[in-house]
């Protein structure tokens, strides 16, 4: 087995370990953001279809933090105005993106990967495809997140999710997870006012 192969293998037991331990010790605090979401929302689950690994279509789970009549953009293209008062709360505490450790536990994303894109989303698809960075799995955070680089720049953020790739290593998947979990880097900018 090469050193590629063995590095994903031991990424993908990081990703289990810690997002079902995460799932299990967050279970109060995703239950209690659920109730408030109910109240804020009445759709506290925000599920949308974005591109896998391969360019396979998967669901992505979220807490909703924009008002239920938002169109389906990307975030860059979004109206300020969508997000609720407790989505912006979720949005700046990235306790939004919690859910995503069911996805990270059924394997259709990791803790540290590109950044699932949408499909009309066209332009970073066609960089990213240049840069093979479909062969990996998605992530909830990764180099261009803890880098203040999002989705508003394709061909920028495609170069900083090909320079991670494949040769991520439990020393960079660390890395991102903890600079993440301290705070660095931050989610797609909402510009469109």
């Amino acid at each position: 087995m090469n050193q590629i192969n063995m590095s994903q293998i031991n990424i993908r037991l990081f990703d289990i370990i810690l997002s079902l331990t995460g799932l299990i010790c967050l279970l109060p605090v995703l239950t209690i953001l659920f109730v408030v979401g109910l109240f804020d929302t009445g759709s506290p689950l925000f599920i949308q279809s974005r591109v896998g690994r391969h360019q396979k279509p998967f669901n992505l789970i979220k807490f909703r933090t924009m008002s239920v009549e938002t169109k389906s953009v990307a975030t860059h293209l979004a109206c300020a105005s969508s997000v609720t008062k407790f989505g912006g709360f979720l949005r700046r505490t990235k306790l939004d993106e919690l859910p995503q450790l069911i996805n990270v536990l059924f394997g259709q994303m990791s803790l540290v990967g590109p950044r699932p894109c949408l499909f009309n989303q066209v332009e970073l698809i066609e960089e990213r495809e240049k840069r093979r960075v479909f062969e990996v799995r998605p992530g909830i955070t990764g180099l261009g997140q803890i880098n203040n680089v999002d989705m508003s720049t394709p061909r920028k953020l495609a170069k900083y999710d090909s320079a991670l790739g494949n040769k991520v290593t439990a020393r960079h998947y660390l890395t991102c997870l903890l600079l993440t979990i301290y705070g660095k880097g931050q989610g797609d900018k909402i510009t469109k006012t």
